[in-house]
């Protein structure tokens, strides 16, 4: 579409990575990439993060474990995946073919395991970063979220950084009441990005059946609900620490986008909206780019990070 052309949407990531637009399709909404092919151009995004990757393939949790809620939905997969080696064998081949930054969202249940997951990753022609996830609110074996524990944090974040010679993406939680402290933590372990934010966790119930909704008890939280919490952690981090931060949750317009690369966000990621939307990530580019123009802005890097105060008029 012309409006992308009449602006300059190129952002620079951190560890040396530069990304075609600030538009990446979020892990776990996304499938493995490749599954979309057929329905967005996968050419036309800055990046995609596949479906979180563990040592050996995981079933997740069992049904039900998707749900809808006002404004967005709830989530307790588990981080159903294939494995890492399988995703090497039949995935990242065919996901490599387009071109666009594929960014390995990875995991493990202690910090070896997510030690030993990266480093294959590492090793694996055709990935542009990783992603370290310590911030599903679904897994009981790790007794906690990771990623509300700053020891726990600072241990993952070291022992990925040890084996990881890629940029280094850490993905955090909002389910934390300081969310600075935790990003400065990754930042001082050596990651070249922040992710933020994760799912909230929360519960539903089903009133007939006198049951929790979801099999697990609690799930995740994501959608429009969560944008102004999204939002507020994002400009927290951004100035909290100097690696670039990317914004997640409950982006589906071009407009909220830009409202989180206006907070500081170098780059957003889109998830839930995906489900609502296949093409939602390709056309949030468009929307982006035609915002920009019609804001006067003819490059996005002039935009990033220009909030003012409230009642005071823009620079």
């Amino acid at each position: 579409m012309p409006e992308t052309a009449a602006v300059r949407l190129s952002v620079d990531v951190g560890g040396g990575l530069t990304l075609r637009n600030p538009v990446i399709a979020a892990s776990g909404t996304f499938g493995y990439g490749v599954e979309f092919a057929g329905v967005v151009d996968l050419t036309a995004l800055g990046a995609i993060v596949v479906k979180g990757l563990s040592l050996e393939p995981s079933r997740g949790h069992p049904a039900p474990r998707l749900i809808e809620t006002p404004a967005g939905m709830m989530n307790a997969i588990g981080l159903q995946n294939i494995g890492v080696q399988a995703f090497i064998a039949t995935k990242l081949p065919a996901l490599r073919a387009y071109g666009t930054p594929v960014v390995a969202n990875c995991w493990g249940n202690v910090p070896e395991e997510f030690a030993e997951v990266a480093a294959r990753l590492c090793d694996a022609e055709g990935v542009a970063a990783l992603e370290v996830n310590i911030s599903c609110p679904n897994k009981r074996d790790w007794g906690r979220i990771i990623a509300t524990d700053l020891t726990m944090t600072r241990e993952v974040v070291r022992a990925v950084r040890h084996r990881c010679r890629l940029p280094l993406w850490v993905k955090l939680s909002p389910n934390v009441t300081d969310i600075a402290s935790f990003a400065r933590v990754v930042e001082e372990e050596g990651a070249d990005a922040i992710s933020l934010i994760n799912t909230l966790l929360g519960m539903a119930v089903d009133l007939e059946r006198r049951r929790p909704a979801l099999a697990n008890r609690t799930g995740g939280l994501s959608g429009p609900a969560i944008k102004p919490v999204a939002l507020r952690m994002v400009y927290d981090a951004v100035h909290a620490v100097r690696i670039p931060v990317i914004g997640i949750g409950g982006i589906v317009s071009g407009d909220d986008a830009l409202e989180f690369l206006l907070v500081g966000a170098r780059a957003v990621q889109v998830g839930t909206a995906s489900f609502n939307d296949p093409r939602a990530t390709e056309r949030i580019v468009h929307e982006l780019a035609a915002g920009l123009v019609g804001r006067g802005f003819n490059d996005v890097n002039a935009w990033i990070g220009t909030l003012g105060d409230a009642g005071s008029a823009p620079a």
